[in-house]
């Protein structure tokens, strides 16, 4: 996708998003150089665990991981994938038959592959540019003579940030990419305190408040949107009935966003919400993905029981 096309999306995605009741932007935009950086920040912070019990996860447990997929496999990684998580991964496997990173950007991709073919010479790197929420044609994926089975991983916590509708149709599409014999291994964020949650999405550092306002400065810059940043402040929201951590962006005072001569008024307290997490126990994640028609076969947590991983398979 061009720059142009790009930020035609984003214009699109934008007034739609200001048009609706209550007025929401996609996640997916929060994540543009800056952003990526700041989140990358955000990963650091004593407040976010979510990286720290991931990884955690991994180490604790990947020799069973690693036996559980079993030699002769075809990884699929949706996401960018030379960070420490897919080396530990890799570096686990018994003869793996390849690895696929899906990603969106293409710099992101062809750096990634580099920096993985450095470091394991004797895995095929199949790199596929796509975009990951959308169907990928199974071609892309196919090998000659086939893997004895696929694995899709996804880790991370980024199944939080789709609606349990969105998140059945994904689930039912990365089924579908492990076929019958295949599993899925994908990263769940954990129920937990309300008070680790909105630390964990509004550090005392103010990242995670940069992090969310940099759309604001984003709208102004890609698309020329007439925006008072200093009207905007981040909050985190938690919402029990839902098990999700939202977070929006408040008017402090009532306020104007102006874009192609199109006016989105603001009082004060009105919000454009920005991203949704949901948080699942270990019954609430294995129900959704029975939706999917995936059964969870293994779960396994880390040391301090923040972050799950489950083990999926066709149940169909």
């Amino acid at each position: 996708m061009s720059d142009t096309s790009g930020s035609e999306a984003f214009r699109e995605d934008v007034l739609a998003g200001l048009s609706a009741d209550p007025p929401t932007i996609p996640c997916k935009y929060l994540y543009d150089a800056k952003g990526s950086d700041l989140f990358e920040r955000i990963c650091e912070t004593p407040e976010y665990y979510v990286t720290r019990a991931d990884l955690a996860l991994h180490e604790t447990h990947m020799d069973e991981i690693a036996s559980m997929i079993g030699p002769n496999a075809h990884v699929i990684e949706l996401g960018s994938g030379a960070g420490i998580k897919t080396r530990v991964l890799l570096a686990s496997l018994d003869s793996p038959r390849a690895y696929t990173p899906i990603e969106i950007s293409a710099a992101a991709l062809a750096q990634s592959t580099r920096d993985l073919e450095a470091a394991f010479p004797a895995i095929e790197i199949r790199p596929v540019q796509a975009d990951y929420t959308r169907p990928i044609a199974s071609e892309a994926l196919a090998l000659d003579p086939p893997a004895r089975m696929r694995v899709v991983y996804f880790p991370g916590s980024t199944i939080s940030n789709f609606e349990h509708e969105d998140a059945v149709a994904f689930l039912d599409r990365l089924r579908r990419i492990a076929a019958p014999s295949g599993a899925v291994l994908i990263g769940v964020d954990l129920v937990k305190p309300l008070e680790r949650l909105l630390a964990a999405y509004d550090d005392a550092g103010g990242i995670t408040a940069a992090f969310n306002r940099n759309l604001l400065e984003r709208m102004r810059r890609e698309i020329d949107a007439e925006i008072d940043a200093e009207a905007f402040v981040h909050e985190a929201r938690y919402y029990d009935s839902l098990e999700r951590i939202e977070m929006h962006l408040v008017a402090r005072y009532p306020t104007t966003i102006v874009i192609d001569g199109r006016s989105f008024e603001f009082a004060a307290g009105d919000s454009i919400h920005t991203e949704s997490s949901h948080k699942y126990s270990v019954a609430s994640f294995k129900s959704l993905a029975e939706q999917a028609g995936l059964r969870s076969e293994k779960v396994w947590f880390d040391p301090d029981g923040l972050f799950s991983m489950h083990w999926l398979i066709s149940g169909r």
